[in-house]
């Protein structure tokens, strides 16, 4: 039984890998493929009986070391200089403004047509609006370079505001002026936990000379969010401080804590590093993903009462992702295609306590909103490329 679980998990991962490797050329985005493969030997398991254990408590595990390695990973893309200012700009205020109003639109549907409080609503309908960087980053590999830019500033910026937004209102009873203050004082306080972990954390990234060294230093960023978590505190905010920090290195070369190491060493471990969490978030995405298309139920996708809302939601997602493309004079293709909902909806979602939730927001409308979404992505993203294609050949 043992060899046999081996064996299962070890094709899986390689066919994740095939699928990964393979999605340049096809433009195929593997997590629809690691959706159906999972949902296919769910199929199989139950066509010859097989009895497994009940997966759905490692779930959360997964989405949540997956989301810090990759939003880890996505800021380690990120180089801050003057030239790109303007894109975080137009990423912030685009992602802030679409989220909000979506948000509070959908809440005030859901108040409406159900008669649910609207604060319950509203804590419901936020993981709806947030764009996954789980799936997004690692779907614009084949764009240029600007637009890759704009989409990992976006998607990543997406993953922390949602969050915030998320436990601002789900944390808070009552929203007044000592809400606000208390979650000021939070921001403040997480901004000085990243600053100070940061610097520990390259320091020792530059002093451990044990051959087991990135391990600790990911086990040690793992501790720090969770540990935040129990605080509630918006720690996203050290991942994508501690991950431009890396990637920006250079920039603290005027600082005399770092000026007195070797520049050159440094550089390399922090490659090292970087190739270690790409390697790591590429394992914990892969098989979140297969496990969750293990436990999609066929009925829930096809839910036909959750279609219509669900269809509405992306309908007016990519309405407004339209209008915010065009206020900001960003290329409607292939920009306004890449807006999937995914690891972060789910993770938000299943966190709702039963005693918030909405039964119009239930697993069949999380479901279609993600595929529906990924899907208009992976046809977007085809005909996009197909286009840019043809224009080289006239060429």
């Amino acid at each position: 039984m043992t060899t046999a679980i081996i064996i299962t998990f070890c094709s899986l991962l390689l066919t994740a890998y095939l699928f990964n490797v393979t999605a340049t050329k096809t433009k195929i985005p593997s997590v629809i493929l690691l959706l159906l493969l999972g949902w296919g030997v769910r199929q199989i398991t139950v066509f010859f009986g097989f009895q497994l254990p009940d997966f759905s408590k490692i779930l959360p595990v997964l989405a949540t070391v997956g989301l810090i390695l990759i939003v880890l990973e996505g800021s380690m893309e990120l180089e801050i200089n003057t030239s790109k200012l303007g894109l975080l700009r137009k990423s912030f205020i685009g992602v802030l403004l679409s989220m909000i109003s979506l948000s509070f639109l959908f809440a005030y549907l859901f108040h409406y047509f159900g008669g649910y409080p609207f604060r319950d609503c509203l804590i419901n309908a936020i993981p709806l609006f947030i764009i996954s960087s789980a799936i997004a980053i690692p779907s614009i590999r084949h764009l240029n370079l600007s637009q890759r830019d704009f989409l990992t500033y976006e998607s990543s910026l997406a993953d922390i505001i949602g969050v915030l937004f998320f436990y601002f209102f789900a944390l808070n009873d009552n929203i007044d002026y000592a809400a606000f203050g208390e979650f000021s004082l939070d921001l403040i306080i997480i901004i000085a936990i990243s600053f100070i972990s940061t610097i520990v954390l390259i320091i020792l990234l530059k002093k451990i000379d044990h051959h087991i060294k990135f391990t600790p230093i990911i086990l040690l960023i793992i501790l720090i969010y969770s540990i935040s978590k129990i605080f509630h505190l918006p720690a996203l905010i050290f991942i994508l401080l501690f991950g431009l920090s890396l990637r920006n290195i250079d920039k603290f070369w005027r600082f005399k804590w770092i000026s007195k190491y070797r520049m050159d060493d440094l550089e390399i471990e922090i490659h090292k590093f970087k190739e270690l969490t790409v390697e790591g978030a590429f394992l914990i995405r892969a098989l979140f993903f297969i496990l969750f298309g293990y436990l999609l139920k066929t009925s829930e996708v096809l839910n036909t009462k959750t279609l219509m809302w669900s269809s509405l939601i992306v309908v007016v997602v990519f309405f407004f992702r339209a209008i915010q493309l065009k206020i900001s004079k960003l290329p409607m293709n292939p920009l306004l295609f890449v807006a999937p909902r995914g690891l972060l909806t789910i993770l938000l979602f299943i966190t709702i306590e039963p005693l918030h939730r909405v039964d119009m927001v239930n697993n069949s409308l999380i479901i279609q909103v993600i595929l529906l979404s990924t899907i208009i992505m992976t046809f977007g993203l085809m005909v996009s490329n197909a286009k840019s294609k043809k224009v080289i050949d006239e060429a």
